[in-house]
């Protein structure tokens, strides 16, 4: 299973077509956005996403109830627990929570941001992303993450 990986778009709408297309290519299952859309309208872009899709606020995020409303209930308060395709996943927006999370043991993915810096690890059992940033704005360097769930590896992708 793959799973395409972004957070911190922060409106940029051009950045945010890029990777649903570089998603779309790669024939991602599921992606997840670690937060910080910012505001509703850069959700559009994602209307072409043929996966799908699940996402946390992150701190810059305005219109909550927008937000919501616009992707269909989609994104959620943060951390988010679920299970897809028989992997247990946490996505959260702030980074705090992640090495308690991973020694846990509980989680086979779990996906960060806030940082704008993009990092792939392994701790124990467990894979552990943040795809960077994707809207560019802080480093100027926009990028995202495509993670196989099944080998628990990640590869940063720059648009």
């Amino acid at each position: 299973m793959l799973v395409g990986l972004i957070s911190d778009t922060h409106d940029n709408v051009d950045r945010i077509a890029e990777a649903v297309a570089v998603f779309n290519d790669r024939g991602v299952d599921l992606v997840i956005h670690a937060g910080d859309f910012t505001s509703p309208f850069s959700l559009k872009p994602f209307e072409s996403l043929k996966a799908e899709f699940v996402g946390i606020y992150g701190n810059n995020d305005g219109d909550r109830l927008l937000l919501r409303d616009r992707s269909g209930g989609r994104i959620h308060r943060q951390p988010h627990k679920f299970t897809f395709s028989g992997k247990r996943i946490v996505v959260m927006h702030e980074p705090d929570l992640v090495d308690d999370l991973a020694a846990s043991g509980h989680f086979d993915l779990i996906v960060y941001g806030h940082t704008h810096r993009a990092e792939v690890e392994r701790i124990g059992g467990t894979l552990v992303v943040n795809p960077g940033e994707a809207g560019h704005w802080l480093y100027g360097k926009a990028t995202v993450a495509v993670a196989d769930a099944e080998r628990l590896d990640a590869e940063i992708i720059p648009l």
